[in-house]
C-alpha cells in the first residue's frame, strides 16, 4: 500500500496547506493577495534548492522553473495553482493526517458537529488502510490546488535526483488566482514554452479532463432615486426591491447549480450588495457550449430589462464579460495530449476515465491561448468546504502517473 513517495507528499502538502493563500476576487492586483507570495517564494526557493533551473518569480506572480531533458521529445508543462478558494474560511488551516484509516466515520476536533463519511463522501469508501488528510474542522484544507503543487515538486525533485530517468524537458507553473478566474495572464503561454501542458487539479484517480465550461461573468448595477423616507411617497424608488425582482425573475427552479447537474448549465447570482439607493448584483454564466452561454446572457439582459420597464425611473446595467471557454473546442482537433495521458493511465494499470467539468481550470485559458492543457487527478474531495479530504496514497499514484506520463511524451507514444 505505501510508496517511496508517500512520506514526502504528506509532509509537502501539510506544509503548503498550511500556509494562507487565498486569492480575492474584488482585488485589481496580480496576484490579488500579497499572502500569496508566502507559498510562491518558498516554491521558488525549494526548486531552487532541489536543482531545478531558469527558476523566477515573475512579475504576474507565477513560479517558473526547467528540469532539463535527459531525452529529445516534446517540452511538457506542469501547472498546479497556489490558491485557496475564497468561498470558505482559509485562514489558519491545521492540516492533521488519519493513517491507516479504519472506513468509519471520521471526526473534527474543531468542529464536532461535522462527520466526514463514506456515506457523505461515497469515494471514501474505497480508501481504507490509506493515510487520510484533512483540516481541523473550521476551515478548508487547501488540497485544491496544494496537493497538486506537492505532487509537481516530488516528480520535480524525483527526476532531479535521478538523471537516468529519460524525458524532454519540463517546464513547471505554479500560478496564483485560480479560483477567481485570473490563473493565466497574457505572458504565460510564452514564458512557459510548452508544446503541450498539464494541470494537476483534478479529483479521483484515473480522472483525464479535456471538457470545461465555458463561462461568462456578470455584474448588474441598479440605481434607484434616494429620497428620505418620511417624504418618499410618489418619488422614492427602492432599487433592493428591483433587485429582488431580477432574482426572483431569473429561472430558479431549472438554472440554478443547485438544480443542475451533468451537462446543463447555469446562472448563479453569487452576491448582492448595496442599499436603498444603489444595489449591485454579481453572477457567474456556466455552459459547456458557446451557444447556450451566449443564451443565458441574452436572458440575463431581457430580465433585467423588463423590470427596467417596470420602473423607468430606475436605472438597470447588466455587463457580461468573458472568463473562459471549454477546453475541448481546441483539444478536440489534436487529441495528442490527452492520449498520451490515457496511455500513461492503463501503463499503471487503471481505467482512464473522463467526464465534463462543471467548473474550470487554468488549462481553460491556456488551451485557449494556444497551449493544450488537460486536467489531471490528485485524489482530491469535498473542496471548497470543511469536509475537504485527500488521501495520501491517491497522491502517490498521481505522482507515479505524472512521471509514466513524461516518459511516454519523450517517447512520441499516442
Amino acid at each position: 500500500m505505501h510508496t517511496k513517495f508517500d512520506r514526502e507528499l504528506e509532509d509537502r502538502l501539510v506544509r503548503y496547506a498550511a500556509i494562507d493563500s487565498q486569492s480575492d476576487e474584488d482585488s485589481s492586483t496580480s496576484p490579488s493577495t500579497d499572502i500569496q507570495f508566502d507559498i510562491l517564494r518558498l516554491l521558488e526557493t525549494e526548486l531552487t534548492e532541489i536543482g531545478a533551473q531558469d527558476v523566477q518569480l515573475t512579475d504576474y506572480g507565477v513560479v517558473l522553473a526547467t528540469i532539463p531533458g535527459t531525452v529529445d521529445g516534446p517540452t511538457v508543462g506542469l501547472l498546479a495553482h497556489v490558491d485557496t478558494a475564497p468561498q470558505f474560511n482559509a485562514t489558519g488551516v491545521k492540516p492533521r493526517v488519519i493513517r491507516g484509516y479504519n472506513g468509519g466515520d471520521i471526526s473534527f476536533p474543531d468542529d464536532a458537529s461535522l462527520v466526514l463519511s463514506p456515506q457523505v463522501s461515497p469515494y471514501l469508501a474505497g480508501k481504507q488502510g490509506h493515510d487520510i488528510i484533512t483540516a481541523s474542522g473550521t476551515t478548508l484544507l487547501g488540497a485544491d490546488d496544494k496537493a497538486g503543487v506537492s505532487i509537481i515538486m516530488t516528480a520535480a525533485r524525483h527526476l532531479l535526483e535521478n538523471p537516468d530517468i529519460p524525458h524532454g524537458p519540463v517546464r513547471i507553473a505554479f500560478t496564483p488566482d485560480e479560483e477567481i478566474g485570473r490563473g493565466v495572464s497574457q505572458p504565460l503561454p510564452k514564458d512557459l514554452g510548452a508544446d503541450f501542458a498539464y494541470t494537476f487539479d483534478g479529483g479521483k484517480v484515473g480522472e483525464i479532463e479535456y471538457e470545461t465550461f465555458s463561462a461568462d461573468g456578470a455584474e448588474i448595477t441598479i440605481t434607484g432615486v434616494s429620497i428620505h423616507p418620511g417624504f418618499a411617497k410618489d418619488k422614492m424608488v427602492n432599487a433592493i426591491h428591483l433587485a429582488s425582482k431580477i432574482i426572483q425573475t431569473l429561472p430558479q427552479a431549472t438554472m440554478t447549480p443547485e438544480v443542475t447537474d451533468g451537462v446543463e448549465g447555469f446562472i448563479h447570482a453569487t452576491e448582492m450588495t448595496g442599499g436603498s439607493s444603489e444595489m449591485k448584483i454579481k453572477l457567474i454564466l456556466r455552459d459547456f457550449e458557446r451557444e447556450g452561454l451566449a443564451e443565458k446572457g441574452e436572458l440575463l439582459r431581457q430580465v433585467c430589462a423588463a423590470v427596467q420597464a417596470t420602473e423607468p425611473r430606475a436605472t438597470i446595467t447588466c455587463n457580461i464579460r468573458p472568463q473562459y471557454r471549454n477546453m475541448r473546442y481546441w483539444l478536440e482537433n489534436d487529441m495528442t495530449p490527452v492520449d498520451l495521458a490515457r496511455d500513461a493511465c492503463r501503463e499503471l494499470g487503471m481505467d482512464p476515465v473522463s467526464v465534463p467539468i462543471r467548473g474550470g481550470t487554468d488549462g481553460s485559458r491556456l488551451t485557449e491561448m494556444g497551449v493544450p492543457t488537460p486536467n489531471l487527478f490528485t485524489g482530491m474531495q469535498n473542496i471548497h468546504g470543511p469536509l475537504e479530504w485527500i488521501s495520501v496514497q491517491d497522491m502517490a499514484v498521481a505522482t507515479e502517473f505524472c512521471l509514466t506520463l513524461l516518459g511516454l511524451a519523450a517517447k512520441g507514444n499516442k
